[in-house]
């Protein structure tokens, strides 16, 4: 009965400490602009944001733990050198070059420009990546840290704010602003990017389960499932509500002239006037730190497997935070605009070899995975030379191009055709080794 309590409680506190490590700057800003995009079909526009971003991001997280913990327990089916490289490219994407900025910045000019406007951008960006430091190098209390006091602070001011906004709407729902909205929620699942977080969230977790005491592989998926649902259930409420937020302001505000944090900046204004950018401040900052700990210090253990301990978790987060720095004065807009080709390249392969992870005692034939992978990576360069004006015109021709899965039929050809080739078939003994 006490290990049962025992386990109910660390449950609730890991699935407390994902959910703040999920709820980051993106969560903040895509629902309420998708909302008001999508407007009276916005339930639609959030189905379809919560399943590709945050139903996958925790499969992403059981597919790992039910392995050996480590990224390549995914990616290590295609090859070491391939392996490593695509591990690499996403570490460095949702850490230093993407997701970490992101927070900062975010906070910056939701949090600090709306209450001091002449604030000097490199002098917060110092602040906020040395307060993030302090936090990330106390490496064992990471979970506790989130979980136990930063968690709590932002899902009471979430809710307050929710509320509002439910109770008080800015203004009427009306018709959507886009021909496009089951794209839009997918796309803007991807650039939430926490189908990538999801591994490394997942570093984090299976660390905390072991230093907690769970040793057995049943009880360590047990409670990262269980802390999942916890997170996801929490998350599943706050962005139905921040969606809701943005389709309630769909006839209030311009679309061609609103940017994500400018959106929800006005929203909040309009809903509690100028205290309430207080209140919105602590909510940014408390979803942005979060964000910003969680990630560095996974991306630093990584590394600092990778290089055979020669970099020290410390120096690892010292750099990420160093480059994160300097990255996030380049402004959001600037960030979210980067980042968008590059994760449409990534994704998809990444979403195939998480879901062929479960096919790994049905699959054996290891040319099946690397046909896979291939092709996915081969429609994502081109989808993205696409829209970039490349004549690469049968991409528009591809099955559900309408709905930004046109790599998926040729991934499942390219798995299929893969399974026909006999040479080099078997699953090495040893693809799931590396980091």
């Amino acid at each position: 009965m006490e290990e049962k309590s025992r386990q109910s409680k660390d449950t609730i506190i890991i699935g407390l400490a994902i959910f703040a490590m999920f709820f980051g700057a993106g969560s903040l800003l895509f629902p309420p602009y998708l909302g008001m995009t999508s407007g009276t079909s916005w339930t639609i526009g959030f189905i379809c944001f919560y399943i590709v971003d945050l139903v996958l991001a925790f499969v992403t997280v059981i597919a790992l733990i039910r392995g050996t913990g480590k990224m390549s327990g995914i990616t290590g089916i295609i090859g070491k050198i391939p392996s490593t490289i695509i591990n690499t490219a996403v570490l460095v994407c949702i850490g230093p070059l993407f997701i970490v900025p992101r927070s900062s910045a975010t906070t910056y000019e939701m949090a600090i420009i709306p209450v001091l406007p002449n604030f000097n951008p490199v002098v917060f960006s110092i602040i906020f990546f040395g307060i993030a430091w302090v936090m990330a190098v106390r490496r064992s209390k990471l979970v506790d840290l989130i979980g136990k006091y930063l968690t709590p602070i932002m899902v009471v001011t979430l809710v307050i704010l929710i509320f509002v906004g439910v109770t008080n709407p800015v203004g009427t729902v009306v018709a959507p602003a886009t021909d496009s909205v089951i794209r839009d929620g997918i796309l803007a699942g991807y650039q939430a990017m926490d189908v990538l977080g999801a591994l490394t969230v997942a570093i984090v977790v299976i660390g905390t389960v072991s230093e907690r005491g769970y040793t057995e592989k049943n009880v360590q998926v047990s409670i990262a499932a269980k802390a999942c649902i916890v997170a996801g259930t929490l998350l599943f409420l706050i962005y139905c509500g921040l969606t809701y937020l943005g389709a309630s302001a769909s006839g209030v505000y311009d679309i061609t002239t609103m940017n994500q944090a400018g959106l929800l900046v006005a929203i909040t204004t309009q809903l509690l006037g100028e205290s309430g950018m207080a209140l919105l401040g602590v909510i940014v900052a408390a979803a942005s730190l979060t964000t910003a700990i969680g990630v560095s210090s996974a991306v630093a253990t990584y590394f600092e497997g990778l290089s055979g301990q020669k970099l020290s978790y410390n120096t690892c987060i010292t750099i990420i935070m160093i480059f994160s720095t300097v990255v996030s004065n380049f402004g959001l807009s600037a960030i979210i605009s980067l980042a968008v080709p590059v994760l449409s390249v990534v994704y998809p392969t990444v979403i195939t070899l998480i879901i062929l992870s479960f096919l790994r005692g049905k699959i054996y034939n290891v040319n099946a995975y690397k046909g896979a992978a291939l092709v996915s990576f081969i429609i994502s360069i081109c989808t993205v030379a696409s829209s970039y004006g490349a004549p690469i015109t049968f991409i528009q021709k591809l099955p559900l191009v309408a709905y930004g899965f046109e790599w998926l039929i040729p991934t499942v050809i390219g798995g299929a055709i893969g399974s026909l080739i006999k040479k080099n078939s078997e699953i090495p003994a040893n693809a799931d080794e590396g980091y």
